[in-house]
Order: structure tokens, then sequence, then C-alpha cells
């Protein structure tokens, strides 16, 4: 475990770690070894063999769900046919002008709570409903992004329902695992001609990359709760970050997959003065042609794109889903085309349900917040059918519309209007100062093409600003090629703005199938979990540790003493840095010591901040986050007067945050487990 490189640079000077090795972190005392251990190229090499030969010898499938904020769906690859991408049978049901190559994010548990069904069949079974029965079922959607908005996350987290009522996060995250577990098992058996052995799957669920520890905990609680995978066997579930997908599947385009629209010369046989909107009907139009097979194949060399791409050149990934957009820059590290993350993963809450909330908001300045709140509560599932009409027309807007867009009203909406206010939705139109929506004889709200844009301004400016900020750090220079996928990256306003943005500093990329970029991007990371090198730390971690009290180093008030000796508590051991680039398999190692002999179980508290630089875990912004937690129970305690040392191995280099643990003396390994769930 040596090969210390050139990382060490930061580390305390030898006379620095003899003093450490006495600091004895708390709760536990412990012996601290403040040094991080960089494996050597060769042991990374074995550990990413031996982890391929697992994934080969104990996985016939590799199935990855893209459980996305709007829509959700799956899609697999059987190890031995790794360039056959299949996406999931098309879905029953679907709306005008809207691609159902997903299903919708939705899901209607039974009054008695117990689930009903998924997708277009939930929507159209809970739409079908009589007003006075739907008030009893409980339908929800869009409720993903409850797990990026909870600031202390936890696995009683409660969801609202459209009735009102509430129901906990996990058992809804878990219904909905478990449908995608059933139908996607249905369909490989289908295929086999026989049952299909949930063992021989091995599962990914995809998460934005801008998610903390504990949503992507959550999810895989989730995950053990729907019996997607059992605790025993964590390996079989990955989770992948939505935008290293996408990352990697570009790498496979070839140039008829995609439209770019910095090329200047024409592609696909569009040419690029064509604007924006058309061409990308085209490429819908071309993909629409060529998804009867829903078998992509993938080249197993690199697409053609890649083949632009040298040593050391890098490339930015905007993902725009529904609720989330993430960004992502990576390099490229030839000649294996692995990817290194140059700068950690940033974006917000800027998704396409952002242009839902401001349609929402004029409806509640034409109406009055009074009604609508009333509205939605007394006739959820008219509420819902207003949403569809609106959904199929945000898809129609773009940068030179001239016509307007006309949203059908449903009958109970004008009905329910006239009993609440006594007058028409005509007069309430007519009223109010809002000068862009006019009331259309057909029973249809008629919005200017300026009235939708101004819809989608708020949501487009936050992703601009974002793109904006990330451009000018110093890391991101030199783009060469910016890839805009997922379901929002359709939207010709946002290509618009884009463009506009980047002035023709990096080419931009999309993939014709990008609502489903993710989706086989997360295939292919299944099957090759070490494509991705080097990632990014999002934030500081460490624990609290005592260390000897230095006079005019160390403030007064974190002065201890104890049996004569003097500490400094509160102090910040880092782990990691925010920002640190940290190597896939690479670990971070430290020591503990029970502070009773007969202890069974040491508790270590992890704190983490967005500063990169921390003195005490009592620092502005430093908050605790999660629990270190190693279980000695049934090994064995060592003979009276020595002292028990357990090491710690911590890797922060995966999608996930790991830890192992061993007892020194015996060389038996220890139960080890962070949780960041149960603060």
């Amino acid at each position: 475990m040596q090969g210390r490189g050139k990382r060490d640079e930061r580390l305390p000077k030898k006379t620095e770690m003899t003093k450490c090795a006495m600091a004895t972190p708390s709760p536990a005392k412990s012996m601290g070894d403040p040094g991080i251990t960089p494996l050597s190229p060769t042991h990374i090499q074995v550990r990413d063999t031996d982890q391929n030969a697992q994934t080969g010898a104990s996985f016939i499938v590799v199935v990855a769900i893209d459980f996305g904020t709007t829509s959700s769906g799956y899609a697999y690859a059987f190890v031995k046919e790794p360039e056959c991408i299949h996406t999931m049978r098309r879905w029953e049901g679907g709306d005008p002008g809207v691609s159902n190559q997903k299903t919708p994010t939705t899901i209607l548990l039974t009054p008695d709570r117990k689930f009903h069904s998924f997708g277009y069949a939930a929507r159209d079974f809970y739409h079908d409903l009589d007003p006075t029965e739907s008030k009893q079922w409980l339908y929800l959607e869009k409720f993903k992004m409850k797990l990026h908005t909870t600031a202390n996350l936890s696995i009683d987290t409660e969801l609202h329902a459209a009735n009102g009522k509430k129901v906990k996060a996990l058992d809804i995250f878990a219904y909905a695992l478990a449908f995608f577990k059933e139908q996607a098992l249905k369909e490989l058996s289908d295929q086999a001609g026989a049952d299909f052995d949930n063992a021989d799957v091995r599962w990914v669920i995809t998460v934005p990359a801008i998610w903390k520890m504990p949503a992507k905990q959550f999810m895989r609680e989730a995950a053990y709760k729907a019996s997607l995978v059992c605790r025993e066997n964590p390996e079989q579930l990955i989770i992948a970050l939505e935008p290293e997908a996408a990352s990697i599947y570009c790498r496979k385009l070839r140039l008829h997959q995609m439209v770019d629209l910095g090329a200047k010369t024409s592609m696909n046989g569009y040419s690029p003065t064509d604007n924006v909107g058309s061409v990308m009907t085209q490429a819908k139009e071309h993909v629409r042609r060529n998804r009867q097979s829903r078998t992509f194949l993938v080249e197993n060399v690199i697409g053609e794109l890649w083949s632009e791409l040298t040593e050391g050149d890098r490339y930015v990934v905007v993902d725009c889903g529904g609720g989330t957009v993430d960004l992502t820059v990576h390099q490229i590290r030839m000649p294996e085309g692995h990817l290194k993350e140059l700068y950690k993963a940033s974006g917000g809450p800027y998704g396409s349900i952002g242009i839902d909330y401001e349609f929402e908001k004029l409806l509640c300045k034409i109406f009055g917040q009074d009604f609508i709140d009333q509205f939605k509560i007394k006739r959820p599932a008219a509420w819902v059918d207003l949403m569809i009409a609106f959904e199929s027309r945000k898809r129609a807007a773009a940068p030179d519309r001239t016509n307007p867009l006309n949203i059908n009203l449903p009958f109970s909406f004008i009905d329910y209007y006239k009993k609440f206010r006594g007058h028409s939705v005509e007069h309430a139109l007519r009223k109010s100062n809002v000068d862009f929506v006019k009331w259309s004889s057909q029973g249809m709200l008629r919005m200017s093409p300026d009235a939708m844009n101004a819809l989608f301004k708020p949501t487009i400016d936050h992703i601009i600003q974002h793109l904006r900020e990330l451009f000018d750090k110093p890391e991101v220079t030199d783009i060469k090629f910016l890839f805009l996928v997922g379901g929002f990256a359709e939207s010709p306003l946002l290509q618009r703005a884009v463009q506009d943005m980047l002035q023709g500093r990096s080419r931009i990329i999309i993939p014709h199938d990008v609502g489903l970029t993710i989706l086989k991007g997360a295939v292919l990371f299944g099957l090759d979990p070490g494509v991705i090198k080097v990632r990014r730390s999002p934030l500081t971690y460490g624990v609290g540790v005592l260390n000897r009290f230095v006079e005019g180093k160390h403030p007064p008030e974190k002065l201890l003493v104890k049996d004569g000796t003097r500490w400094c508590t509160d102090v910040f051991d880092t782990f990691i840095s925010a920002d640190q680039s940290v190597a896939l398999g690479e670990t971070v190692k430290r020591s503990y010591t029970p502070a009773k002999p007969s202890q069974q179980v040491i508790v270590i508290h992890i704190y983490c901040s967005e500063k990169e630089r921390v003195a005490f875990i009592s620092d502005p912004g430093v908050r605790k986050c999660g629990t270190l937690r190693l279980d000695l129970s049934g090994t064995e305690a060592p003979a009276p007067g020595v002292r028990r040392e357990i090491q710690t191995l911590m890797q922060f280099g995966d999608t996930e945050i790991r830890a192992m643990a061993l007892d020194v003396s015996t060389s038996r390994s220890v139960k080890a487990s962070i949780d960041f769930l149960s603060q």
C-alpha cells in the first residue's frame, strides 16, 4: 500500500505525523494515520480486472432504470452482446405530441394504500375515476425532486399525494422500482422462454450528479425495500450519475446519430442554416423510423465524433431533465478512452418542470390563487388533464414561432370556476391584466408565442447563468464539444439560448434520441463501471479529532486538559477535500481504537463542508452529515493490555462512498458501514 507519489505534499511532516498518531478522534479514542494512500496503478488495475471478472461471471444481463422526474424507463444489454442495447417495450397509452419511449413518472395507490399502477396506466385510471371516488385514491407525480429539495432527508421523509394525503417517500420509490423490476424480468423471461432469475441481473439506477449522499443512499434503500437486490449483495446494484452515463454514450455516437448545431457543413442532410426546431423535427422523424426494432447497436469501437478528440481534450455534458440540470466537465484519456472528471458536478433544480410552475403561476394570476388551490384538491384528475394539455403545447414552443398556442381547458375547470366565482372564465380573462392570453370560443386558452416563451425564460436564464459561471472557471477552458442531453434538451428555445451564449466557442452536439441518452449510457456503465477513472469530490469530508494543544496555533476556547495532557478539541481531520480529484479504487486510511476493550460498536460522526479548507468541525458551513459504524461483535477481543486497532479504508472515487475495516491484530474483516440518512 505504499507509493505515495506527489499527492502527499499537503500532509504533515514526519514530526507532526508522530504527533497525530497520538491524536484521539472523538467520540471513540483512536489512532489517526494522516496519510492518504493512493494505490499504485498496478493495484488499481488488479482491482478493476477483478471487478470486471466478477461482473462477467456473475451477471448475464445489465438492466438500467432511468428514474426521471417527469418520465422513466428501462433498457438492458446482455453481457455477451454488449453492443446491443434493448430499450423497453412500448408503453400502453401516450399523449398527443409526446413520444412515448418512456412512461410518465406517475404512481397510483388504492384508497387502502396498496400499489395499483404506474405510468400511463396510473394516469389514465385515475383520470377515469369519478371525482368523488378519485379523492380517496393516492396519485403522485414529479415526486423525485423531493429527494433533492429536502434538507434533512431520512427514511421517514413524506410526500403529498394529489388529494393532499401524506405517504412515506420510501414506499413510493420502492413501489416504482418494484414495478420496473417486474416489467424488465417479464420481458427478459419472455425472451428467454423461461423464468429469468433476478440473481443474473446487474441493476443500474441513474441519479443526478448534483445529488448529495443521503439522496443516493435513499435510492439504494428503496431498491432494497423493492427486493431489486438484497442488502447482503450490494454490488448487484450500481448507482450511476446521469451526466456520466450520457458522457459514456456520447463516446459511441456516429455522425448520423446526432445533430451538430455548430456545424459549418450539412449533416444528415440538414443544413446548419435550417432553424433549430426543424433540424430537431427531422432528427425525431429519423429516430421514429428506426424505432420499430427497439434495439440500438452501439459501436464497440469509438464513435466518429470521438475520433476527433485527442489525449487531454475536454468537453462538457449538460444534462437537462425534468427536475434538475447537471453539468459535468470530462477530459479524455487515451489510448483506452477512459474519462476523467475535471471539475466537480454542478447544476441545480432548473429542469423543465420549472415551466409548469410558471404556467401555474400564470393561471393563479388570471383566476386567483384561492381558486387554483381549491381546484387542484377538489378536481385533481381534471388538474392532471390540464397539465397534460399544457405539456404538448409546451413542446411546440420555438424561437421563431408566430402563431398562437391553444390550450384546452377541461370542462370541469370552466364549470367549477363559474360555481366558485359566480362568473365565467371568459370574464376572468377579460378582467385580468394578462395581455398575451386570450379566450377562444372553442373553450381554449389562446397564448401568444411571447407568452409561452416568457414561461420558459426564468428556467432557461438559470441554466445559461450556470453555464456562464462554469465556462468562467480556469479548469473549464478550451472546451471542444458541449453535449446537450436529457428530455429538456429537445427544446428549441433552450438550444437557441445555449447557442447564443457560447457564440461558437464549442460545438454543440445533440444526440438524436436525446431523451434516451442517459438510459443507454447507464447500460454501458453497468457493463464497464471502471470507465470513469477519476472523479472530483463534491464536498470536503472528515471527522472531529483531538490534537495536542499548541499555544499560539490553537484557539484557547478549544483547550481540553485530560490526565494532565493538553488537547485541542474539534479539530477537523480531512479525509478528502471539495473538488479534489480522486482515482477509482483510491482509499483513505485511518485507524481507530475502542474506548473500552469490551466495546462492541464504534460510531464516528462524519462532517462535511463545501469549503476546501476546514480547520474545526465547529467552523461555519461545517455540518454533521453521516456516521461511520464499525461493528466489532463476532470478532474476538485481544489479550488484556493489548491495544486494539481497527484499520478503516474509505473509498471516495466511486459514485457512492464506501467503507471497509480490518481488525489489525487478527487480520479479520470488521463490518463497516457509512450511513448518511439517519441524522
